[in-house]
């Protein structure tokens, strides 16, 4: 590990590489910021590449422009890895880091903790410890792999200290910190603009804006979009239920290919309502005004919990159980029986009653910030 003098702050390289990320670092950033011991370097991988939405992120978030940016886009889950950890060795050999830190259980976060350990530097995991389960995810490969690298894990909920444990991590490494997600969704809420005023801009129909309300839907992962059997019967089941409350579908570009090669497109419509993909503030806004979210996305089983609303879950399995056992989120999968009655209950009863889980306060990036300041203390060499 680089040394560290009583002159010289401790310096982590904060690795950010897909949109999720992007919420999960900027709180981080400021608390480095404010910590006198620290110093932080941030790298962008370039792993999901848009050049507008990315922007719009670091504008939004108020993030610091990148010091790196790999540029390095799209490709199969093997060849963006190695792109990923080829790009980014020789950055590191130059930015004298004491520690490279990396965010949830994207192939950037396996790809850079792997040239960290290689290269003897100390590996630190935020988000660590969540697990589905479902080794099909290429996630939970993701996580699991970065788990048994990292010298500091740094946990969201209790449950992830548990299946650290039964994996053999030494507690000694695992600190529970809260969740940096809800820092960022916290600082911001006040920011974005009301449901009524995105509404407008986007020019919905005439139901969106009813008393009645609407339903927010995203739509990603392989599981769900690859297999045209599956896109077809949740297709089937979300457009009918659209016509009992109008539905907004911010579209991931991957699902919209998807839908339009399995002639799939035509189930969207007026009550089924496709648009682009948001920017974070507008996407909060919605959440905030919506009767009832849709998702397969994990970070938006933790927003809606932490904001109170109804979450219908379109997976089998979910790595953050908190989101169910203490928040608003109910696991349905994609069987359309199980997607209907969650969805009509919710009409019916206004759904979960949930509390926000403990240390979702807005202020974990302060708590990692101190943490990593007094283990830098410990750990650096004299």
């Amino acid at each position: 590990m680089p040394t560290m003098t009583s002159t010289e702050p401790f310096r982590v390289v904060c690795v950010v590489g897909a949109r999720p990320n992007f919420m999960k670092i900027a709180p981080l950033m400021r608390a480095f910021a404010r910590e006198p011991h620290l110093a932080s370097t941030l790298v962008h991988t370039g792993q999901h590449y848009d050049e507008a939405m990315k922007a719009s992120f670091f504008v939004q978030l108020d993030i610091p422009r990148p010091d790196v940016d790999l540029e390095v886009g799209s490709g199969t889950h093997a060849v963006q890895t190695a792109e990923i950890m080829r790009r980014f060795e020789p950055d590191l050999d130059r930015l004298r880091a004491g520690a490279v830190l990396v965010v949830g259980d994207v192939n950037s976060t396996i790809a850079c903790a792997l040239v960290a350990v290689k290269k003897d530097i100390a590996v630190i995991h935020v988000e660590a410890g969540l697990r589905s389960y479902d080794r099909r995810m290429p996630e939970e490969i993701n996580r699991v792999l970065t788990d048994q690298i990292s010298d500091l894990l740094l946990t969201t909920e209790g449950d992830a200290k548990e299946n650290l444990l039964r994996e053999g991590i030494d507690p000694a490494r695992i600190h529970f910190v809260g969740n940096v997600m809800i820092d960022t969704l916290l600082h911001n809420r006040s920011r974005c603009r009301t449901a009524g005023e995105i509404l407008a801009a986007l020019t919905a129909p005439e139901p969106f804006r009813q008393a009645g309300g609407y339903g927010l839907l995203t739509l990603h992962r392989p599981s769900n979009v690859d297999d045209p059997k599956v896109l077809r019967l949740l297709m089937e089941a979300l457009s009918d239920l659209a016509r009992e409350l109008p539905v907004l579908f911010p579209m991931h570009p991957r699902t919209k290919a998807r839908l339009e090669a399995a002639g799939l497109d035509r189930q969207l419509g007026k009550n089924l309502l496709p648009i682009s993909p948001l920017p974070y503030l507008d996407m909060l806004g919605l959440m905030i005004g919506a009767r009832l979210v849709l998702t397969d996305s994990g970070g938006i089983q933790e927003e809606t919990t932490a904001l109170g609303v109804p979450c219908i879950t379109l997976r089998e399995n979910t790595e953050r159980p908190i989101t169910v056992t203490a928040g608003t989120n109910t696991v349905v999968g994609t069987d359309p029986g199980r997607i209907r009655a969650t969805f009509h209950d919710i009409l019916a009863t206004g759904g979960k009653r949930g509390r926000v889980p403990d240390l979702w306060d807005g202020h974990a990036a302060e708590r990692i910030a101190t943490i990593i300041a007094s283990w830098a203390e410990t750990h650096a060499a004299p």
